[in-house]
Order: structure tokens, then sequence, then C-alpha cells
């Protein structure tokens, strides 16, 4: 409603050929899902993430847990090689070892953020596992999972939280 009002006393500015914009139906306003979205920063992204202390980060779209590793997990990793991925259908505990990562200088385990079930796997990784070093936070997310107990989300960290985490270490 107080869009409306807002939108109606900007369109008052405009030539009145122009129709009114509070004549535009509302839902030609609403985001259309199917659209693409581009984001400018990974700051805005990452704000919608939630941290564990092992490095990986899960968010939640339309009650599906996204997850991969964060930025200083794939630094700290070096030129990744080798992505080692569940079984959809697998069933996670929180903080359950699920696959890893292997790099030319080390290898690590990845570690569910939350409970629930691999619903799909970025198959992506498996030709081009340097994804994880490119672009962690999109094209280098590693699971995809249901959210069985919302609740986990609480006690993992926020991006504040997880920076000040991660200073901690150094």
């Amino acid at each position: 409603m107080a869009m409306r009002a807002a939108l109606r006393c900007l369109s008052a500015n405009f030539s009145p050929r122009l129709p009114q914009l509070s004549q535009v139906s509302a839902t030609r306003l609403q985001w259309r899902s199917g659209s693409p979205r581009t984001l400018s920063t990974s700051s805005v992204l990452s704000a919608a993430l939630k941290f564990t202390d092992k490095h990986e980060w899960v968010q939640v779209e339309g009650g599906v847990g996204i997850v991969g590793i964060s930025n200083y997990a794939q630094e700290a990793l070096g030129d990744v090689v080798y992505c080692g991925l569940p079984e959809v259908g697998q069933k996670l505990e929180q903080m359950d070892e699920f696959g890893a990562l292997e790099s030319v200088k080390a290898a690590s385990e990845l570690y569910s953020p939350l409970t629930g079930e691999v619903t799909e796997v970025n198959t992506e990784l498996a030709e081009n596992p340097g994804l994880v070093n490119k672009d962690c936070y999109a094209k280098g997310w590693i699971i995809k999972m249901t959210i069985e107990k919302p609740e986990e989300l609480d006690g993992l960290m926020d991006q504040a939280a997880y920076d000040k985490f991660v200073k901690s270490l150094e």
C-alpha cells in the first residue's frame, strides 16, 4: 500500500501521456523468479551466508542449503585439483564429513554445516575443481541439501563473527 502511494507521487512528476505508475498492476512490479540476477560485490552475497568453524559456508534459498568453502579455506588450500563429492540422497548430520578437496599442497575434508539430505552436487567440479578457487561463493558451490533442523542455523557464524574467527587464527 505504501509502495503504491510512493509510486503515485513519483508518477505525478511524469508527463500526463505516460500511464500513472499506480495503475500498473502490483504483479508486474514483482521480481520474476526466472530472471537472472547479478550481484556487484561478494559482500552483498556473503551477508546471507552462515559459516562453520571448519570454514564451510551455507546459504539458504527456498528451504535448500547451498554449501561451499570460504575464501579463507580456498586460499589456505591453494589450487584445488580434485573434489570428492557425496552421492545425491546421502543423509548427513551436522558436522558429518561428506567429501574432500585436494590441492597441490594439501587435502581437506568437507563437513556438513547442517543436518539434511544431499539433493544435488556440483558436477562441474569433477571436470573443473578450480572453480572452488575462482568463485567459491557462487560457481564453486559444492552441494545442495535439505534442511531438517533450521534451528541449527542459529549456531553458525554470520559474516562478522566469521571474520573475527579468522583473525583469531592468524
